[in-house]
């Protein structure tokens, strides 16, 4: 079966996106304007499950193992994360000083001030990013900002997965029970659950439409009348909540309520549209990205900290549109070589398990 190369191209879009938001909301939060910064959020993290969604099936064997995979995976990298961020502590109290230490951490800012740096190895951290509890990493704070996604993506891709195997004919009913429930939480945010029930309602709805979507396409005469649904949304979006709501797109996505919602609905309904009408007939750039998109993806977080230190000094000295330019493409470039490294530390963590295996089986 020839691999579909729009998922990978749709993939690698997402990813790039997601560069530019964290490029816009961390360093960014010192020069990029807000309206620049809520119109990032235009291709967001939704398009990710949504994707997912397309691609997965009922064979729970294989979603468990790919679920199994990815999560061995990751934490491969939050290892090799900790001893990164836990070395460089001890470089900087060796070879200079607590102070410096804290001078350096405090280009992030205050909101994200270090609070364990020590020679001391905090293991503690490291068995909470194992399971999911994403304590930051001092030196590299975006990494964890980003994680959420991951533990979202874990909990739909095993409800999705049981739904799709044991009620395959009811897929609608658990489509509509999931937006009543995100409608109910929002019409009573009094009601609105903590924890993941927020996000897993919203996103396994988005995950089990696009499912249904799988090797269809929307009908041309169709459209017009999805893209004029969506700017009807949004015109009620501003005239019920007002102009202000623009600038608080990002505070109504954690967790989802209706103004992010329909912020995302253009996004997801271009998506949708493009999906088996734009051929993508060459791997590519965008492809490889797509391809690859969990190395990126872990990369951007470590990308996104590091551009940190570019942007403090020049961002008095550059238009702000110019530097953003400059830093995002710093940025990509960046995530580009570290997810070529990540994928080798990968390589190499299943190697030093497949060792261990074959000693602890004999």
């Amino acid at each position: 079966m020839n691999r579909d190369l729009y998922i990978d191209f749709a993939k690698g879009m997402a990813t790039l996106s997601i560069i530019f938001i964290h490029t816009a909301f961390w360093s960014g939060q010192f020069y990029i304007p807000a309206e620049v910064r809520v119109f990032s959020l235009v291709f967001d993290v939704a398009l990710f499950y949504a994707l997912s969604g397309i691609t997965s099936g009922s064979n729970i064997e294989k979603t468990f193992y790919r679920i199994l995979k990815l999560q061995i995976t990751y934490m491969i990298f939050v290892t090799f994360l900790f001893f990164l961020d836990y070395f460089f502590k001890v470089f900087g109290l060796t070879l200079f000083s607590m102070e410096w230490l804290q001078n350096f951490y405090s280009t992030f800012g205050s909101k994200y001030a270090a609070t364990s740096v020590s020679d001391i190895p905090q293991w503690q951290n490291l068995g909470n990013w194992y399971l999911h509890q994403y304590t930051n990493a001092d030196t590299f704070p975006v990494v964890m900002g980003s994680f959420w996604y991951l533990k979202v993506y874990f909990i739909l891709a095993v409800f999705g997965v049981l739904i799709l195997r044991f009620f395959p004919k009811h897929t609608d009913w658990f489509i509509g029970l999931c937006l009543v429930l995100t409608l109910v939480f929002n019409i009573f945010p009094e009601y609105y659950p903590g924890g993941q029930v927020g996000y897993v309602a919203f996103y396994l709805a988005i995950f089990l439409i696009a499912n249904r979507m799988r090797g269809k396409k929307i009908p041309a005469k169709a459209i017009p009348v999805l893209y004029a649904v969506v700017a009807a949304a949004l015109i009620w979006m501003f005239w019920y909540y007002g102009n202000e709501i623009f600038y608080r797109i990002n505070k109504n996505k954690f967790p989802p309520k209706i103004p992010y919602i329909i912020w995302s609905l253009f996004s997801l309904t271009t998506l949708f549209v493009l999906y088996n009408r734009l051929k993508i007939t060459k791997e590519n750039f965008v492809t490889h990205i797509g391809k690859n998109a969990i190395f990126f993806y872990f990369a951007q977080g470590i990308s996104s900290s590091l551009v940190y230190f570019i942007v403090v000094p020049l961002q008095e000295n550059m238009p702000w549109w110019l530097l953003m330019i400059l830093i995002y493409v710093i940025n990509v470039i960046l995530a580009f070589i570290i997810a070529a490294g990540l994928k080798k530390v990968d390589d190499l963590g299943w190697k030093v398990l497949e060792f261990l295996r074959r000693k602890t089986a004999s």
